[in-house]
């Protein structure tokens, strides 16, 4: 059984980061292990560089993590980076132009997308994705809590 101590209230034991927090994966293949080490069973394997990801704990050099679906275990960290993405939850999500439903479409991205998130404020965020840049709504965003605010 591993044990997870916390040092605060919502910190992570090793790094005392906020623990949940989101992060993206920095490989193209990552082994998904049952628990924190490579003596562990490999239960999945994430297959899309830069798809976010939301870490739930750590141990040692491994954090527990777990994707939009809520699947996940434990990666070895040397195979996430602090780098912001997100995904795009619904079909033919529109980017607009600045942060206003009355702003211009500038793109639509499909659902399962990923792009870089730049900032939020309380209702938007300005994501970055194959040369297209724009604002979104962030309720059509997995990868940043609804009240959180990025600079």
């Amino acid at each position: 059984m591993v044990e997870l101590a916390a040092v605060g209230p919502d910190k992570g034991s090793v790094t005392n980061l906020p623990v949940p927090r989101y992060v993206s994966l920095k490989a193209s293949e990552a082994n998904v292990r049952r628990g924190p080490s490579l003596s562990h069973r490999i239960d999945w394997v994430f297959r899309h560089r830069d798809m976010p990801l939301r870490v739930t704990a750590e141990y040692g050099h491994w954090r527990r993590v777990e994707d939009r679906d809520g699947v996940g275990g434990w990666l070895h960290y040397s195979l996430i980076s602090g780098v912001r993405t997100v995904v795009f939850t619904g079909d033919k999500t529109e980017v607009h132009g600045s942060p206003s439903d009355s702003s211009g479409v500038t793109a639509l991205a499909e659902q399962g997308a990923i792009a870089r998130l730049d900032k939020c404020d309380a209702d938007w965020c300005e994501v970055k994705a194959e040369g297209t840049e724009g604002w979104v709504r962030k309720a059509a965003l997995w990868g940043v809590d609804p009240r959180e605010r990025v600079n």
